[in-house]
């Protein structure tokens, strides 16, 4: 596997790290009251602060995303956001796995990252809407449950436009999220991506019944098991506050990597106001967003929010140490969503020594700027990316 060194040098520097910051890690999953206890006699604005009990790792769509393009096998070993990506996660120290969900045209939530699904048809790449089909055909893509029904080949396209075959080494169907509910490994928790095309101006009401439609498989099937919201939309987001008070909600923001016509999804700073007029708990952000905006992680923590991150960075070794997931708990950081969950949870027990930590990683140059070299697959290197991680 080629591998390529990634220079990392716009992040923080010394003196922006708490001074008693600790890098210790328990992966030991915590239980639904220290996530699920956001009932009560609250309106949909007034700020509910939330804090994880502990740092905590999530697999992203499961055990991590698939990536067809690429030649390292661990970005297609086993079928993304399908239920033995999730059980395989389970099987690991993790505390919450992320997963998309989308509404059918017959109202079924169901388990998809990408708004359209691709397949074959007469030599021909033809794609259908996720939200515009209905459930029996959505599950007729790929492998098949029921012995003896036909299989549509599933097929993905890159922000580049290149199409490739979805080919993985352990397969597996498609699912609702009533499924997963019921087949996944209780004990570990869900953070719900709500889906939604940038590419579609949705109306309230519509978002509404979405929202409505997910929320009633959750309120049946969810039981003990921790549970939170995101979405990058955010008047979706907003409404899921208001629609429930159980569960936290969070908005995810790429913090300026892409510029929308929504201001609201262009930075760090938007995100915390978005949080703080819906009365959020928390924001997901692309890790590079926190490095090239240290300062904002202090003002997220001032207003007494969470935050978490996701993004290729947070799949960044060296010295078998996860130096962008460590660097991140220092800097106050609650959580990282990855995609090499295995990789990340062998490398914890690295956490439990400080002073081992901060040998293997040498942060600091003389200027006092934090530069690491993290060594990655070439394919997933930031300059030669062809398929950017996505929420």
């Amino acid at each position: 596997m080629a591998l390529k060194a990634v220079h990392v040098s716009d992040v923080p520097n010394l003196d922006q790290v708490p001074e008693n910051a600790a890098c210790s890690l328990c992966t030991t999953r915590f239980t639904n009251k220290s996530v699920n206890d956001h009932e009560g006699d609250h309106d949909g604005t007034e700020q509910l602060p939330f804090k994880f009990p502990k740092f905590v790792v999530m697999g992203h769509r499961g055990s991590g995303m698939n990536m067809p393009q690429c030649s390292d096998i661990r970005m297609k070993s086993i079928k993304e956001n399908s239920i033995l990506s999730f059980n395989a996660a389970a099987k690991l120290p993790v505390d919450f796995i992320e997963f998309d969900v989308q509404v059918t045209k017959d109202d079924c939530p169901v388990i998809f990252h990408d708004n359209f699904i691709l397949t074959e048809d007469q030599g021909a790449i033809v794609g259908k809407r996720v939200t515009e089909i209905t459930l029996a055909e959505f599950l007729s893509y790929g492998p098949q449950k029921e012995p003896g029904n036909v299989a549509k080949p599933l097929f993905r396209k890159t922000k580049d436009g290149r199409i490739f075959e979805w080919k993985v080494e352990e397969d597996d169907p498609l699912c609702t999220l009533q499924e997963v509910f019921q087949k996944v490994d209780g004990s570990i928790g869900f953070n719900i991506e709500l889906k939604f095309d940038d590419q579609t101006i949705y109306k309230q009401e519509e978002f509404a019944h979405i929202l409505q439609v997910i929320l009633k498989v959750v309120f049946e099937h969810a039981k003990d098991r921790p549970i939170m919201f995101s979405s990058f939309q955010p008047d979706a987001a907003q409404l899921m506050r208001k629609l429930q008070r159980k569960y936290p909600v969070f908005f995810l923001t790429n913090g300026g990597s892409e510029i929308y016509t929504d201001i609201r999804r262009n930075s760090l700073d938007e995100a915390i106001k978005v949080c703080m007029e819906g009365g959020l708990q928390g924001i997901v952000s692309e890790v590079k967003a926190i490095f090239r905006n240290p300062e904002a992680v202090t003002r997220v923590k001032e207003s007494k929010l969470s935050l978490i991150s996701y993004g290729l960075l947070n799949c960044a070794f060296r010295s078998n140490v996860p130096e962008v997931v460590c660097v991140q708990h220092l800097m106050g950081v609650e959580g990282v969503i990855v995609d090499l969950v295995r990789e990340i949870t062998e490398a914890v027990p690295h956490f439990t020594d400080p002073a081992k930590v901060g040998e293997e990683l040498r942060l600091f140059g003389k200027e006092g700027k934090m530069k690491f070299e993290a060594l990655i697959p070439a394919e997933l290197s930031i300059d030669n990316l062809i398929c950017p991680v996505t929420l």
